[in-house]
């Protein structure tokens, strides 16, 4: 598909239906990680959520914490720690000690914070949120690099602050910052040459129209402070669903779309529109970039996404319940099996030696039974061609065997 790689992960909120029991699902989260580990995938990146009762995980960080004792190679990001919610100095100090215990496996991604309910529970305007998550990010940067901060501000007050490690990972962790439909991400990434999480990529009401606007932020921004934008650093997510057939997809769903279409309506009202007496599964792939179908579907989808945006360097699935855990599962080594092979280039070589063999397949075989037919007369025995080809097909065979 192309000669630059993507690497593939999931980014778990989660999203869990309230009618189920919340400690199983804590704990098949972290069965996740390890499926997901297994499979190969790349990296999991976990919310940061305390209202709702969708999103039941509370502490990426303790999460992360637990689900790297269960894994080998998978990398972990905080997707995101909400800034706001924190004072600058505990997050660095916080993030050092992951990236310690993991060696290195951990991504620091921050943002905002989403959901208007965990502001108000904290007695937070949403209106001061960005300014404070950019205030928190340069203190915290500042804390990464070893420098000693005093600085007050009206939500916190730090008096020559400094953490007691240096991080493992040098000079620091992988930072990304989370963007959705508005340009503050993009220009925040920019401005510290950061990866960008862009968790509304797909989305039917705007992510996907703006993805090459505020990739365009962000490059400006970056070209004002001395920096180049790298592609490889640039994640986008989006909700899938893959099984064997298009009718077994829509089956699959049934069990739990509905319910993280309300959720996602509670959330932001109006979202996918109206759907009157529609089958939502239609409503969801009217908008062309989610998929409820095939690997080649897809396929077809992250292709869309690389002609809008250009090279990126990561896909992130939005993990969700929308089939039961088994078809869940299944959804995600069908990804792994037929999807990423095209996009990571893992394939490339094999490819191209099959297509010689196609291509050259009678003059290999003419080649081979000459050989095979040499040998025989070699140690005095007559056998015509036929014949010899037809016992060097059975060796093969053998062998294979």
């Amino acid at each position: 598909m192309t000669s630059k790689s993507m690497r593939h992960g999931i980014f778990l909120a989660p999203l869990h239906p309230v009618d189920e029991n919340p400690n199983l699902l804590i704990h098949r989260d972290l069965e996740l990680m390890e499926w997901a580990d297994r499979l190969g995938f790349d990296e999991a990146w976990i919310g940061e959520h305390h209202s709702g009762g969708f999103e039941t995980i509370a502490s990426p960080e303790l999460f992360i914490a637990a689900a790297a004792e269960r894994t080998r190679t998978l990398r972990f990001g905080t997707g995101v720690i909400s800034l706001p919610y924190h004072q600058p100095l505990m997050v660095a100090n916080r993030i050092i000690q992951l990236d310690h215990q993991t060696r290195g496996r951990v991504m620091f991604g921050f943002g905002p914070g989403l959901l208007v309910s965990d502001a108000e529970q904290l007695g937070i305007d949403p209106n001061v949120q960005r300014d404070r998550m950019a205030e928190a990010l340069d203190v915290i940067l500042r804390l990464l690099d070893g420098q000693t901060v005093t600085e007050k501000t009206e939500w916190y007050n730090l008096v020559n602050a400094r953490v007691h490690l240096m991080p493992y990972s040098q000079p620091r962790p992988e930072i990304a910052v989370a963007s959705a439909a508005t340009p503050s991400g993009g220009k925040m990434a920019g401005k510290y040459n950061l990866m960008m999480l862009c968790v509304a990529a797909t989305s039917p009401t705007g992510g996907f129209n703006v993805l090459d606007v505020n990739w365009k932020f962000a490059e400006e921004t970056a070209a004002e402070h001395g920096h180049v934008m790298d592609r490889a650093k640039l994640r986008l997510m989006g909700p899938m669903h893959i099984a064997e057939t298009r009718e077994k997809a829509r089956e699959n769903v049934r069990f739990g779309l509905e319910k993280y279409i309300e959720y996602a309506r509670t959330v932001t009202p109006g979202r996918f529109g109206d759907f009157g007496k529609r089958d939502p599964v239609d409503v969801m792939l009217d908008s062309g970039h989610i998929v409820i179908g095939t690997p080649d579907d897809a396929i077809g989808v992250l292709t869309r996404l690389r002609e809008k945006q250009g090279y990126f360097g990561g896909f992130l699935h939005q993990a969700h319940d929308w089939a039961d855990w088994e078809a869940t599962k299944k959804s995600y080594e069908l990804y792994m099996r037929f999807v990423a092979p095209k996009f990571d280039n893992s394939n490339d070589r094999r490819n191209e030696s099959y297509d010689e063999w196609k291509v050259r397949s009678v003059e290999f075989g003419n080649k081979s039974n000459a050989a095979a037919k040499a040998t025989f007369e070699k140690y005095g025995k007559t056998i015509d061609a036929d014949a010899a080809a037809k016992q060097t097909g059975m060796i093969g065979a053998k062998a294979e065997a």
